[in-house]
């Protein structure tokens, strides 16, 4: 039996590989070529083209925030969660960036999916893009390790094809960011055309970009884009669309998740010790099939190679908004 080109034997094997990495970067490489590399995008491709702009997804799952290129700590968190198919998986973006070994964190995901597709949810954060990925580490990546920005390309191809965000057991909405003033119903949503690198503006970039706040009503984000969102904005759009509250991630969490507007909003942060030094824990959020909620915290993985002998060499990054 073969998955659109690759056997599941080829999958299963790349998958195996990439879960007992050593060191990231370019021994990724070896398990992965180029031209496999771009086949395998090719595949995903086909898969998530076919899924909504809200994918709906069923419970149980474990629904995981942001993890930006921190790939052992990947490896730590399916460690604590348990791996696909065992279990599902609802990922929010931001795969790539910040991180020592994006390449390997977006291969595994990329070739889960592929392989489990209706095991694993990938949505897309506001780092799935052309821009952002060229000046936060990945696009540079790519070219270190391969020598070309060809994966690079065919990987920002793929994230316009990530739905926008999920919904699961049809009451809990997971954006990557927030809410936008142009989308107050979920099938808005849905009505995108999504299949574009995300704008400068518009109900797409809210949605990456967007943040909740202590102010009522909307306001402007200091990020420079999208906006910030008050606890009556999350109420009114929360009743008006049957949700019980909203995940999302997109923002540093010392504590790896927070509750905020009357525990309307779930915000999760997935990468421990961020960028390898500002010593937060990360959390996942464990839903049951009676969408009981169970957060997971944890530290980074104690076997990482984060070293500074093994890290790989990369230009200093500009901090944008931690």
């Amino acid at each position: 039996m073969s998955v659109s080109g690759y056997s599941l034997s080829d999958l299963d094997k790349i998958i195996s590989d990439m879960y007992t990495l050593k060191c990231g970067g370019s021994a990724s490489a070896k398990i992965l070529p180029e031209d496999q590399v771009c086949k395998l995008c090719d595949m995903a491709k086909d898969i998530l083209q076919k899924e909504d702009n809200v994918k709906a997804v069923k419970s149980p799952v474990i629904i995981v925030g942001d993890v930006h290129g921190q790939f052992f700590d990947l490896l730590e968190l399916f460690e604590i969660g348990g791996k696909p198919p065992y279990y599902n998986y609802l990922f929010l973006g931001d795969y790539v960036d910040r991180g020592y070994y994006s390449l390997d964190c977006v291969l595994l995901l990329v070739a889960l999916k592929v392989r489990y597709p209706d095991r694993i949810s990938l949505t897309r954060g506001n780092h799935e893009c052309r821009q952002i990925t060229q000046v936060y580490g990945f696009y540079d990546e790519c070219l270190r390790v391969h020598g070309s920005a060809k994966v690079w390309m065919h990987f920002t191809d793929l994230f316009d094809f990530l739905p926008l965000a999920a919904l699961v057991d049809e009451c809990i909405f997971t954006p990557h960011g927030g809410l936008s003033p142009s989308l107050d119903r979920i099938e808005h949503v849905q009505k995108l055309d999504r299949f574009v690198e995300i704008p400068h503006e518009g109900p797409i970039c809210d949605l990456m970009w967007s943040d909740p706040d202590d102010r009522y009503g909307w306001g402007i984000s200091p990020r420079g884009a999208g906006y910030t969102f008050g606890q009556d904005i999350t109420e009114t759009y929360n009743h008006e669309n049957g949700l019980q509250f909203i995940v999302r991630a997109h923002q540093l969490i010392m504590e790896g998740f927070q509750w905020q507007h009357g525990d309307g909003v779930l915000t999760l942060f997935s990468a421990p010790n961020y960028c390898y030094r500002c010593g937060n824990q990360a959390a996942i959020m464990q839903l049951d099939e009676d969408l009981n909620k169970s957060i997971l915290q944890f530290d980074p993985a104690p076997r990482h190679q984060h070293g500074t002998i093994v890290k790989p060499k990369v230009k200093s990054l500009p901090d944008y908004f931690l």
